[in-house]
């Protein structure tokens, strides 16, 4: 398949104005968890995966600029945003929110978030190699960040949580596609304080009926039964791909009026 060097320019003042990437060049369409690049990294061409999380946060300044700069990725935007607004609606101050960044990665969401005046974050995410490019690439952001599964947190990360008490859940892109599965999502939502905060975006796709990835069913359940009060929800273009199609997701912000159940996970 053909390939392609990126012109795009880079905006982020760290690695990934150097970094060199080559896309694919083709009108085949790529599911999301199968496209890749090549990039040129410590003398060599490498081909790598996206969704292999691990191998692209090692490389500094690659997820950054493959994701916002290349496919020009708008969802921490349009979450900050539509939280600011919830906030404002409610006359809470953001400096009183505490987030629990679920999916955290290299540290991006908390980023745009500290923009809208909010000052704790906390960040979990499955992959040592994240919480390795988050110090990396934004040293200091994060006041604690947790390595470990939402589902079986070890005794660490419960004390974190236990220390913190999150009062916002914050998703961003990285629900579904075997990255973070339904069962993990309620755990993280249930960690919240009472009367807290959810702020999360999914591919459209997955709350249709029709959807079997188990996040229709339970953010269906989840808003149905009350737990879920939705104050702002909006569909929109997250990124485009590599075959250049718009990716719809939809923003839900949302205040916590209860727990999940075990039942609403199928």
């Amino acid at each position: 398949m053909p390939i392609t060097r990126s012109e795009t320019k880079p905006q982020a003042k760290h690695a990934r104005h150097d970094l060199e990437i080559a896309i694919p060049v083709t009108r085949d369409h790529f599911d999301q968890d199968e496209e890749w690049v090549v990039v040129h990294h410590e003398n060599e061409w490498r081909k790598v995966r996206l969704h292999d999380y691990a191998e692209v946060y090692s490389i500094p300044g690659l997820y950054d600029r493959w994701v916002y700069d290349i496919f020009r990725c708008r969802s921490p935007q349009k979450v900050g945003g539509l939280l600011d607004q919830a906030l404002k609606r409610e006359s809470i101050d953001p400096a009183s929110i505490r987030v629990l960044d679920l999916g955290a990665g290299n540290g991006y969401v908390a980023k745009v978030l500290s923009e809208y005046g909010i000052r704790s974050f906390t960040g979990v995410d499955i992959h040592q190699e994240a919480a390795a490019a988050a110090e990396r690439d934004r040293p200091g952001l994060y006041q604690n960040y947790i390595v470990g599964d939402m589902t079986n947190l070890h005794e660490r990360g419960r004390k974190v949580l236990d220390l913190v008490r999150p009062n916002c859940l914050t998703c961003v892109a990285a629900l579904g596609f075997g990255d973070i599965p339904p069962e993990v999502f309620a755990a993280a939502f249930n960690s919240i304080e009472p009367d807290g905060w959810a702020a999360f975006t999914i591919k459209t796709d997955f709350l249709d009926p029709k959807d079997r990835s188990g996040f229709s069913v339970l953010i269906r359940r989840m808003i149905d039964q009350g737990v879920l009060e939705v104050a702002e929800r909006e569909s929109y273009v997250h990124r485009v791909a590599t075959d250049g199609e718009e990716l719809v997701y939809t923003a839900l912000i949302g205040r916590k009026r209860g727990q999940t159940e075990p039942s609403w996970v199928v």
